[in-house]
Formats: C-alpha cells, structure tokens, sequence
C-alpha cells in the first residue's frame, strides 16, 4: 500500500511538473513575442505622431526585464507583466463549459499575461498610493492556445478557447484593443466631499505625492462589466 502511494506521488510530479514546465515556456515565449510587438508599436506611433505633438509628449518601450514590460502614451503607462506560475481555474470558471477543456483537463492550466493601465505621473513623481487598473490579461496553456480577458477584449473569449493558437497578429490586436481603451478611460475629478479638508502634514509633506491618491475612476467602481 505504502509502495503504491509513492508511486502515484512520483507519477503525479512528473506529469504535473512536465506540464506546467510546458506551460511556463509557452507563456515565456509568448511574452517574449509581445515585448517584440510592443517595441514595434512604440517605434511605430512615434514616427506617425512625428512632428505632430508637444516634444513632452512621449510615447515610449521600457523593457523592465524577463518578466515585465512598459508602454507609456502620452499620460498613461500600460504595464505588461508575466505572472511567473501556472494557474488553473475555479469550479465556477466558464472555462469548464468549453469542449476543448472537457476533453481534456490538462488544456486548462495556463500563463497569464497581464496588462495594467497607471498614470505616467504615479511613477514620475512617485505617488506610490495611486491607483491602476488591470485592463486585460491573456491566458496561454501547453498547446499555445489562448483567450482573453479584459476591457473591449473580444478577440477570443474563454468559450473559444482552443479553436486557435496565439499568434503575432493576435497580440497586436490585444495590445492595440488595451491601447485604445487605455486613451479613453479617462481621469475623472474626486468628489469634493472627499477632497474638502487636509491636514497641515500633508502640505507640509507635499513632495511625497502619495499622500493624494490619484486613480481615473475615483468616484466610480470599476466594474468588470466587459471581462
């Protein structure tokens, strides 16, 4: 008995080791892919924008090493970051609706990509306290296959999953779909309720921008009405 536990133990890390090994290399290709595409775009826009903007407006790639990559237009910041583990899904997930993962439960575990939206400014003048907004995150599994989730994000929803793999084009699409919705999402004036007293501390301390929280939507929830 002790003998054939040992044996399911050993089975059980060598497929399920295997497999999300197979899942991490895939999404570590994938991002690579994307911080390609992201590169391009940058270059891109900035050529068609030429001569048309404000010198201070700067759009711009910063790779931030293997796991995380940056976008600024104009005044947002679009980070991109690959989540470094391999997640699955909960029971009440869509995802187990979808035949592709019926079929077999190994296409459900994936990498994640995901694609935050931040003020320029939170970071130039370090306002740790301020806020961004996951806006889409793309889920990769062993085979390559991909859906999305997030604002606008109609590409290939979690039911498609599996019709096809994620390719150059598809990742431009995301990246551009997450751009534009990036531009209109727009900062929004805080109630005034909330703004009607300070403290002397806060003047007093006013280079340490984090003590005013800044964030697009400050008066409005920021519902998942599209993801």
């Amino acid at each position: 008995m002790a003998q054939q536990l040992r044996e399911k133990i050993l089975s059980a890390i060598i497929d399920k080791s295997s497999l999300k090994q197979r899942v991490f290399d895939n999404t570590f290709s994938v991002f690579g892919e994307l911080k390609d595409a992201l590169l391009e775009m940058a270059s891109e826009i900035d050529d068609a924008l030429d001569g048309k903007l404000d010198r201070r407006v700067r759009i711009e790639y910063r790779d931030r090493g293997k796991f995380e990559a940056q976008l600024q237009v104009a005044a947002d910041l679009l980070i991109v970051r690959m989540h470094t583990d391999v997640f699955n899904f909960d029971s009440n997930h869509i995802i187990w609706q979808n035949e592709y993962v019926q079929s077999d439960k190994a296409n459900s575990y994936c990498g994640i990509i995901d694609i935050y939206d931040f003020l320029s400014d939170s970071f130039k003048f370090n306002r740790s306290a301020d806020e961004g907004y996951l806006i889409g995150r793309i889920f990769i599994n062993r085979e390559k296959m991909f859906f999305v989730e997030g604002k606008r994000q109609t590409l290939v929803r979690a039911m498609s999953f599996g019709k096809e793999p994620i390719s150059r084009e598809n990742l431009v699409t995301i990246l551009e779909t997450a751009i534009n919705y990036a531009l209109n999402f727009d900062l929004l004036t805080p109630p005034y309720e909330e703004n009607k007293r300070v403290t002397v501390e806060q003047f007093n301390t006013k280079m340490d921008n984090s003590k005013f929280v800044t964030g697009k939507r400050l008066d409005y929830d920021f519902n998942v009405d599209d993801i």
